[in-house]
């Protein structure tokens, strides 16, 4: 390779790719070679986003209001942790045997909003998200910018990265954006990986209480056995707890990460006056009277979408410092091998994140 190299890497590697029709093949293809600019890693993990089976897993889907479907037969995942074992030309910060989480949009790099660090909102034709539109993680290797990266903590494993790359990073932005403190209880709705990722940074900005709302009986289980929550019920039954918990007040703050018209509602209903809502859940609608649960109220709405990466690198800092490890949330793990297998029960009723590990194969 004409690049910084560890030795003895392999010609051929395993690859997962997502035809469209609810399967999830592994093919052997070559390890890439990284250009200027531009690092290989070895795979330590890769997640399984919601999007992923939203918009490709089953049909590939539009997304963005892009022409064409969004995903380009490449590689799958968009939730790489790993480490370097490649340099090419001109890579300055990093280097071979550093450890790696990679935000999942590499951008044009010039654009306001790439100088900002929030790539997810790059609007040129360069931008591409891995594994939608180049090569993911779902693999023993990958291209990846050294633009887009952040370095792991040692403290943190590679699932720990995985997750922060985009699960664990959108969550975060919209913590931020509702300024959750020491003051504030926050009311969670939706307990997907989004939202369990939620309570626990939550938590460890010292929310006083937080208490999550969901419907499946399964992930409010998974849900109370991380120690993150004071409470956890079903929609239909968040009124009293809320109110019990808050002396009738409400929450100061909550977050919608169910992507859905009922929870966003859920939501609306047990905030505080002056509180502060962040929505996060991609999808659906929001439909709500205006004058008695937003304005009388004084309610202020924030909406974002993934974070920044500088703001991804200093939550993987906090995390250290909160002496938390976002692969709590994780329930299964499979191996490349098994790759259908993991795809298939995280596009069912899991009770929590699905990572693919290629070292589990051995």
């Amino acid at each position: 390779m004409s690049a910084t190299t560890s030795p003895s890497l392999p010609a051929t590697m395993r690859g997962v790719y997502l035809p469209g029709d609810s399967t999830a093949s592994v093919r052997s293809v070559a390890v890439p070679e990284p250009g200027p600019g531009q690092v290989l890693l070895r795979i330590g993990a890769a997640g399984i986003c919601g999007s992923d089976i939203g918009y490709i897993y089953r049909e590939h889907k539009t997304h963005r209001g892009v022409e064409g479907p969004a995903y380009r037969g490449v590689i799958a995942s968009h939730e790489p942790s790993g480490t370097v074992v490649a340099a090419g030309p001109g890579v300055r910060a990093f280097g071979v045997g550093d450890r790696v989480v990679v935000y999942h949009i590499a951008g044009c790099g010039r654009c306001d909003a790439c100088r900002r660090g929030y790539f997810i909102n790059c609007t040129s034709p360069e931008r591409a998200a891995y594994g939608w539109q180049r090569d993911g993680a779902a693999a023993d290797y990958l291209v990846a910018d050294e633009s887009t990266l952040i370095a792991l903590p040692d403290e943190l494993s590679f699932v720990d990265g995985a997750l922060i790359a985009c699960g664990f990073g959108t969550a975060y932005e919209g913590i931020r954006r509702i300024n959750v403190s020491g003051d504030d209880d926050l009311l969670v709705v939706g307990l997907g990986p989004v939202g369990l990722a939620a309570g626990m940074i939550g938590r460890g900005r010292g929310a006083r209480r937080v208490i999550g709302v969901e419907l499946s009986e399964e992930r409010r289980a998974w849900a109370d056995g991380l120690g993150v929550f004071d409470a956890t019920v079903a929609p239909g039954e968040a009124g009293p707890v809320v109110a019990e918990l808050t002396g009738g007040r409400g929450t100061s703050t909550a977050i919608d990460c169910s992507g859905s018209r009922p929870g966003r509602s859920t939501a609306i209903e047990h905030i505080a006056e002056w509180g502060r809502l962040s929505l996060v859940g991609e999808g659906g609608t929001l439909e709500t009277e205006v004058s008695d649960p937003l304005l009388h109220k004084q309610v202020t709405i924030y909406a974002s979408w993934v974070t920044s990466l500088p703001a991804m690198s200093e939550l993987a800092r906090s995390l250290v410092r909160w002496g938390m490890r976002p692969e709590s949330v994780v329930s299964d793990r499979f191996a490349l091998s098994d790759a259908d297998t993991a795809f298939r029960l995280a596009a069912g009723a899991g009770r929590g994140k699905v990572v693919l590990v290629p070292d589990l194969d051995g």
